[in-house]
């Protein structure tokens, strides 16, 4: 089953990700342009943190007693990084122990006081002034190098180490070490970050959301509308004000429906005057066989009862069609009153009720619906005609109703050979029949469902049919409930 994605949530995803691959281009570009190293990834906030701390730990050194430094250094030990004190030799003096990879030592190991001069001894011999080579650069304050296998990465500060017996204090490094850099607060604060990450978010969204909300209510809106229009609702209509794609995308779907409206208006108009006339001259035709049948010979007769019978399929043929085009065509103005589903059940049955089949029912006496009293007559006597047709011979039909949410819910249910799946659906439009009714003895013309969605639907309810387990076939009425 695919999951289903708003097109809102899709925008945002699409604008984070724009914000994203920006600053990764942006990030590339710079460390391009200006060639930073490793240790730039020590931010101004984390740089200063480390070498204030530093510089307060060098600070208390010539204080401290010399058998005191590993807890004076012990003190400054923050979550997942610990300090480490060595001599520019690479010698430790204090901390916890630990094996310095070779990158940190070479480091180390810098002289942080290169010679400003370097008097050429031949000069010096010779009497000839003296020349002044160019002075290596000196290491730098700070430096970060990361080691693998394991990850560690080692953060190198210059501090000055006073010795007694020295003229001037001597030099060496405090080495912070720590097994992550990023979720460190010591040498990364994420905080400041995640709040302009947010901004970022909140930033995007207060520009994107007008757009995104404009377009989602109007693509609503069109889905709505088509919807209706596939429905049948020709008469909806959008108030779409945009002059982008968008406006006259409803635009054209107005003017779809319209057309739709006049061909279809136009088709059950013509649909209903050929009805009509043709129940005059079938009426005449009746009337001609009534009199020929009386003064036919006896060996003539059945050919009269043969086109009787053919001229009074017609008639039944012409009547359905003239009550579904006249539902169809007066759907929107169709009174609704009080009518009560048990009284009307009772009438169905006395017209539909056969030998063959069994019919129960379960309905209380109040239950009342807002319907048209005779189409909703016609659509529970073409459920039940059906039922008895198809299915009378396999067991008893069950019409019962009850009433939920404020609609009343009527099931005519029987244990027939029911419908294939496929085609559930497809009983409800005009002059459809299953594979199962396509025989002249029991298959009807297939309008009877399609009157009864009309009807239904022109009393502002719904009709479907479902399959029952094991087998058998329930098709389900709902009806505004009569309010009391």
């Amino acid at each position: 089953m695919k999951t289903h994605v708003s097109l809102s949530v899709k925008i945002l995803l699409l604008a984070s990700l724009n914000v994203l691959l920006l600053g990764l281009v942006f990030a590339l570009f710079v460390r391009t342009q200006y060639r930073f190293d490793l240790g730039s990834l020590l931010l101004s906030p984390g740089r200063d943190r480390i070498l204030a701390t530093s510089r307060l730990i060098a600070l208390q050194l010539p204080d401290t007693d010399r058998a005191q430094w590993n807890q004076l250094l012990a003190q400054y030990t923050v979550s997942h990084a610990s300090a480490c004190l060595f001599t520019n030799q690479g010698t430790q003096l204090a901390g916890p122990p630990v094996n310095l990879p070779p990158a940190v030592l070479e480091m180390i190991r810098r002289d942080p006081e290169p010679p400003f001069e370097n008097h050429d001894s031949h000069a010096a011999r010779s009497g000839q002034p003296q020349r002044l080579s160019p002075p290596p650069p000196p290491p730098p304050p700070l430096f970060l190098i990361m080691s693998s296998a394991p990850t560690r990465y080692w953060v190198g500060v210059r501090v000055p180490i006073r010795n007694e017996t020295a003229a001037r204090p001597g030099h060496g490094t405090l080495v912070w070490m720590s097994s992550s850099l990023w979720t460190n607060p010591f040498f990364f604060e994420y905080k400041p970050w995640l709040a302009v990450a947010v901004a970022v978010i909140l930033v995007s969204v207060i520009c994107w959301l007008p757009l995104i909300r404009g377009l989602t209510h109007s693509i609503s809106q069109l889905t709505a509308a088509t919807g209706a229009i596939a429905e049948g609702r020709l008469e909806t209509r959008l108030s779409l004000h945009r002059r982008d794609e968008l406006g006259q995308l409803s635009e054209a779907i107005n003017r779809m429906a319209e057309r739709l409206s006049g061909f279809v208006h136009g088709q059950r108009r013509f649909l209903s005057d050929v009805a009509h006339e043709l129940c005059s001259p079938l009426a005449r035709i009746q009337v001609s066989l009534g009199i020929l049948d009386q003064r036919a010979l006896d060996n003539q007769k059945k050919y009269v009862e043969g086109v009787q019978e053919e001229v009074e399929h017609m008639s039944g043929l012409v009547n359905e069609l003239l009550l579904f085009s006249r539902a169809q065509i007066s759907a929107s103005a169709t009174p609704l009153t009080r009518v009560k589903l048990a009284d009307t059940v009772r009438r169905v049955l006395e017209r539909e009720t056969s030998e063959k089949a069994i019919i129960e029912t379960h309905l209380e006496e109040r239950t009342e619906v807002m319907a048209h009293p005779e189409y909703l007559f016609r659509s529970l006597a073409n459920v039940v005609r059906n039922a008895v047709r198809y299915a009378g011979e396999f067991g008893p039909i069950v019409i019962s109703a009850h009433e939920k949410e404020g609609m009343v819910s009527i099931t005519v249910a029987d244990t027939g050979p029911g419908i294939p799946e496929a085609e559930l659906e497809g009983v409800f439009k005009p002059f459809y029949r299953p594979e199962l009714a396509r025989q002249g003895e029991t298959g009807g013309v297939g309008l009877g469902l399609a009157i009864v969605r009309t009807c239904i639907e022109a009393c502002g309810g719904t009709v479907q049919c479902r399959n029952r387990s094991p087998k058998g076939l329930e098709v389900e009425i709902r009806l505004p409930a009569a309010k009391t």
